[in-house]
């Protein structure tokens, strides 16, 4: 796929995320890599009213090749690319249920979305609750290099969810069906919920494989 259809997928992607609600104002970053190093939303932006021709092009090397100055948040797209080779695209959220899980104080920090659905293992598998520290901050690229590429998805404590995929339609997918069973655990977390088996993961994972 050419740089400029992937500019317009970002584009269309993003404003369908920005639409339905997962975000709002400015919050929220989206990157997809491409042969000679990414393509991310600049900072400040609305994931509702991307300009194609003005999202921020980096480097192989980090620098700052064209567009706008990118998203504060690029050390953690950089960090999932460096430690997950097939990492493709990486969308960032506020989406407001996977957000309310990561405010909580008792959720599993190495598996804080539980098996609820097989979509939710199909599409995202385990996610990790990574440590506050302030947006923009370099260390949460360190925490997530930290992983060793062990997951795909991340909820940042306090923040939002951070999730990968094999290309930019994929992470979105993911992004989408993390936050909707984030909403269902909400919805169930007074209800005594039937969580998959281990079993019954472990046959997803076989039939249909895990990214």
């Amino acid at each position: 796929m050419n740089e400029n259809q992937v500019r317009d997928d970002m584009v269309r992607l993003s404003k369908s995320l920005y639409d339905r609600g997962f975000s709002v104002g400015s919050a929220g970053n989206v990157s997809v890599a491409v042969h000679d190093g990414l393509l991310i939303t600049p900072t400040n932006s609305c994931l509702g009213f991307l300009d194609a021709a003005r999202i921020t092009k980096i480097g192989t090397d980090g620098r700052h090749l064209s567009g706008d100055k990118p998203s504060k948040e690029i050390f953690l797209h950089r960090a999932f690319y460096e430690t997950r080779p097939q990492t493709g695209a990486v969308v960032h959220l506020h989406s407001t249920y996977a957000t309310a899980l990561s405010c909580m104080g008792d959720i599993d920090v190495d598996d804080c979305i539980p098996p609820l659905t097989p979509y939710v293992v199909m599409r995202v598998g385990a996610v990790r609750l990574v440590p506050y520290v302030r947006p923009g901050d370099e260390k949460a690229g360190e925490l997530i290099r930290d992983l060793g590429g062990k997951y795909a998805a991340v909820l940042l404590a306090n923040h939002g969810p951070v999730v990968t995929g094999k290309d930019i339609t994929a992470a979105v997918y993911a992004a989408e069906e993390l936050e909707e069973t984030a909403r269902l655990l909400v919805i169930l977390r007074s209800a005594k919920s039937q969580l998959l088996t281990a079993d019954q993961v472990k046959e997803l994972k076989t039939v249909f494989g895990s990214y």
